[in-house]
């Protein structure tokens, strides 16, 4: 797949993007914005969970890949170190785990160490803090999600979060002080918030760069790194087994090199988004004596959205705790771990615009939920109830025509008034062949009204169409006359099965039918007409030439006699001599 190019934490495809609302569903707390159906993240309002990654069916959602940055800062020649967090035996199972630190060496790093270590410094001070201090409400910031999610949606009580870092923080202020202020540090995990939590200024300049495990393995693929021609070999940092338990709930504490009384009843480990929710809820108005220890992915690291594998939990976790209890090695921690744990969170709550209760109530009523009992609450837009919708979409972030009732209502109504106003005849049988419903179109063609609805169709008009459908067949065409309604109708029949139902329409094709005969009469008469006209001319045609003949032959006689004439005529000398002579003769 196509990297997105951004500088946010979490990108949308909009190609990829398919309208499915799945994104804003599972969003804990819901920064994603619908407009004209397209699903993006909103900056301001995410925490870098990841949870849309993870649930997105399209993988229309990325994160920020920053692998080039590492690459690139190895190509320099840079002195680049590794802290790669322990949940890496989740992917790399059994024998593989073992060769990893050969193949990031391939890779070029130059250092490589374990997470871990980190936790067992984050165990040691957290486990000091309580020393001095009884626990009244306080919340472990191991998890860079939660610290977000506190600063921006509880930030009266950002408070309330131990001035300790994460195990990554203090992982890597460790390796720049024990390898050189020159060296890089590159952390690798499963964690999407990682990236942001590096960025965030009061860490500046401790990570240098953040990948995951599937940037990892993207890695040694496009360098055609395989574990099975890699050698084994340790890392370069040695790190006691408990101290890999951090990935899971519980695990921070458990990472403590010492024994401690604080994994008690005082001591509350939960996991996943409305368990942190309802926690913070209850600590919110009363100093509880508790330590809170969440981690924001349900059932923790190993259920990070950048974990890339799809194994069952189960196995997951079995393949974690196998690889913390086969690891018994011996560290300590250096005298002046306690420079590690300054931080300092701040609040980050956004004002909102006031919205105010007519205007929530302008958008319930345009999507018809004025009233109590109409507003389903069912969720489908992806928030728990209408009325935060409504805030929604008045702020921007969702659209009406995500509510599903609505659009269906619409969609209803939509159909019902193209029913309604067609000029065609629709009407609609029960299995029985009684009438169920009828556009007004039909009443006026067959004389008919509502009362008539519940009878058999057969008092109406012959149902014979209807019985072959009844039958078996699917859809019955033909064409009708109605004499007693005086109409000629193109019919179309068919069956709704699964329904057990009977549609007709019926197109009155009567005017066209009485001027198609009209038509039909005027060519005929046309024709004969034409024929008649035909033969008279004929028979004309004949006569003029048994005239023109006649004429002929007489004119042909006439020249004849005259040229004969002429050749026999005497001279009128001779002429008149014998005229002389006979009248002499007398």
């Amino acid at each position: 797949m196509k990297e997105l190019q951004s500088d946010s934490l979490v990108i949308t495809s909009q190609a990829q993007c398919r309208d499915c609302y799945r994104c804003l569903r599972v969003c804990p707390v819901k920064a994603i914005r619908l407009k004209e159906g397209q699903a993006s993240v909103d900056d301001q309002l995410c925490i870098g969970c990841g949870t849309c990654i993870r649930e997105c069916p399209q993988h229309a959602k990325q994160y920020r890949r920053d692998l080039d940055k590492v690459i690139e800062m190895i190509r320099q020649g840079e002195k680049v170190a590794v802290s790669i967090a322990p949940s890496m035996a989740v992917v790399w199972s059994d024998w593989r785990v073992g060769r990893l630190a050969s193949a990031l060496r391939r890779c070029g790093f130059q250092f490589i160490a374990e997470t871990a270590y980190g936790a067992s410094l984050a165990a040691r001070l957290t486990q000091d803090y309580f020393d001095d201090h009884s626990p009244q409400g306080d919340i472990m910031a191991a998890c860079p999600a939660v610290v977000t999610y506190i600063e921006k949606y509880f930030p009266e009580m950002t408070d309330r979060l131990l001035p300790i870092p994460s195990p990554m923080i203090v992982h890597g202020r460790f390796l720049k002080d024990y390898l050189g202020p020159d060296w890089k540090v590159v952390f690798i995990g499963p964690c999407v918030a990682k990236k942001a939590e590096a960025g965030r200024s009061e860490y500046a300049g401790v990570i240098d760069a953040v990948i995951t495990f599937e940037e990892l393995q993207d890695w040694l693929n496009q360098e055609g790194i395989d574990l099975k021609n890699c050698e084994e070999s340790p890392f370069d940092q040695q790190v006691p087994g408990p101290s890999r338990n951090y990935p899971l709930p519980g695990g921070a504490l458990a990472s403590a090199l010492l024994p401690s009384d604080l994994l008690s009843s005082n001591h509350i480990a939960i996991s996943g988004g409305d368990a942190l929710n309802e926690a913070l809820v209850a600590l919110k108005d009363q100093a509880l004596p508790v330590l809170l220890e969440p981690l924001f992915c349900q059932h923790g690291c190993i259920d990070g959205p950048a974990l890339g594998t799809e194994d069952n939990l189960l196995v997951r976790r079995a393949r974690l705790l196998d690889y913390t209890q086969s690891k018994h090695e011996e560290s300590s921690l250096p005298d002046n771990y306690h420079k590690y744990e300054s931080v300092a969170y701040h609040s980050q709550n956004h004002d909102q615009p006031q919205i105010t209760e007519d205007q929530i109530r302008a958008i319930l009523e345009q999507t018809g939920k004025i009233r109590p009992e109409d507003q389903l609450n069912c969720g489908a837009c992806g928030y728990s109830s209408c009325r935060e919708n409504a805030i929604a979409v008045i702020r921007g972030m969702a659209e009406i025509e995500m509510c599903m009732p609505y659009m269906r209502r619409m969609a209803e109504r939509r159909t019902d008034r193209i029913i309604e106003t067609s000029p065609n005849g629709i009407i609609i049988l029960d299995h029985d062949l009684k009438v169920i419903s009828m556009n007004p179109s039909f009443q006026t063609m067959f004389m008919c009204s509502g009362s008539f609805l519940g009878r058999q169709i057969a008092e109406l008009i012959d149902p014979e169409p209807f019985e072959r459908l009844v039958a078996g067949e699917e859809i019955v065409e033909s064409i009708q006359k109605y004499e007693s309604y005086r109409l000629i109708c193109q019919q179309i029949c068919y069956a709704l099965r699964e329904e057990r139902q009977y549609v007709g329409i019926f197109v009155n094709i009567t005017s066209s039918q009485l001027n198609q005969k009209k038509l039909d009469s005027l060519r005929a008469q046309t024709i004969l007409q034409a024929q008649d006209l035909l033969k008279h001319q004929i028979e004309m045609a004949r006569q003029i030439a048994g005239f023109l003949g006649e004429s002929t032959a007489q004119g042909e006689q006439l020249v004849e006699n005259l040229m004969k004439l002429a050749q026999d005529e005497p001279s009128r000398h001779e002429r008149k001599a014998s005229l002389w002579d006979i009248y002499t003769s007398k």
